[in-house]
């Protein structure tokens, strides 16, 4: 990494999560792929700026891999990306895919952790 970029930006990380409407590949494909544009769009991201990208699911999700619908719909071909069981807690939110994105952003950028649909209620203030 040259001198300037570790000067203009910094490693970040950015959580956020969704949920699928129900247990299908399509309705896990329609969640992943908003989450991720949404990562990028609030976060103005350079699709080469992400390093990688952690998903967990919940156990009520078991039809495709969160990370292969991202990888292929998003042309993040050269992002790490990793699939994760997400611990089973009562009362969890149903049908919930979470992110752990690693970037690189501009050093004095603020991160804007995307929280959608009935995953909002995890995180009220970052919405």
């Amino acid at each position: 990494m040259s001198e300037k970029m570790k000067d203009d930006y910094k490693i970040a990380f950015i959580r956020g999560a969704t949920t699928a409407s129900g247990n299908s590949i399509k309705e896990i494909e329609d969640a992943v792929v908003d989450l991720v544009n949404e990562l990028i769009y609030r976060n103005n991201l350079i699709k080469t700026n992400i390093l990688s990208i952690t998903f967990t699911a919940t156990n009520d999700l078991d039809a495709c891999f969160p990370a292969s619908i991202a990888r292929k719909c998003n042309g993040l071909n050269s992002v790490a990306f990793l699939d994760c069981q997400q611990m089973h807690v009562a009362n969890d939110v149903d049908f919930c895919i979470r992110i752990m994105a690693q970037v690189l952003l501009p050093t004095n950028y603020p991160v804007k952790h995307p929280y959608l649909r009935g995953a909002a209620k995890l995180r009220a203030d970052r919405c």
